[in-house]
């Protein structure tokens, strides 16, 4: 019989939007592999339905372990995004000691290899067993877990946002009905809330319009 092994899936959702957190997922399951969480669904978020994505969500619930770690962003705002988002990966490979760890690409496929030592550098002594690679949510059904949860963990988020102030769109910046929400607040003269990130380059954008 094959070793049981502790998996760590990590994925995000949000990072290239003007509202809200990025929302850092992890996944955790236990056994010698990870063909269950497949043949529950997991997989790229991306490639399911919103509604779709609730129903494995709540399928991989009893299977394994979701961790979610959120960036706001006041700390987007103050702070440098890749930095956060390992660091929020750090914590959450320190919090599980997994055997095996499997991440999405965080940058360029050249850059990849350094990553990973920086990042085992930073969990240091523990050692895991490293996959970091483009599509790892599609091709790995642990990464396709953590996926699943960082989208849907957003969308409730974004869901609860758009209840409170009105269509938002998906917050991300080429989103018309986002941007349509970030032109009428702007030509309010209103201070930004606290989930807009006001660093990015639509804000700054924005904020150097004339408004009549």
């Amino acid at each position: 019989m094959s070793r049981s092994l502790k998996w760590l899936g990590i994925d995000e959702a949000g990072r290239g939007c003007v509202l809200g957190d990025l929302v850092v997922a992890g996944f955790v399951y236990e056994g010698p592999e990870c063909g269950p969480l497949a043949d529950a669904g997991a997989t790229d978020s991306k490639k399911l339905s919103a509604k779709k994505r609730l129903a494995v969500r709540e399928a991989l619930t009893p299977l394994g372990t979701p961790l979610i770690r959120r960036i706001t962003p006041t700390e987007i705002d103050a702070g440098n995004l890749n930095r956060l988002e390992e660091d929020a990966i750090v914590d959450l490979i320190r919090t599980v000691e997994p055997d095996c760890v499997i991440i999405d690409a965080l940058g360029a496929p050249s850059t990849l290899d350094r990553t990973v030592a920086r990042l085992q550098a930073a969990i240091e002594p523990h050692v895991c067993v490293w996959t970091m690679e483009p599509k790892a949510d599609l091709n790995h059904p642990v990464c396709g877990a953590a996926s699943i949860f960082a989208k849907t963990t957003r969308d409730l988020a974004l869901e609860a946002l758009i209840e409170a102030h009105g269509e938002l769109g998906s917050g991300y910046p080429s989103d018309p009905k986002t941007k349509a929400w970030l032109l009428a607040h702007a030509q309010s003269e209103q201070p930004w809330p606290d989930f807009v990130r006001t660093r990015w380059g639509t804000i700054q954008a924005l904020a150097q319009r004339t408004f009549v």
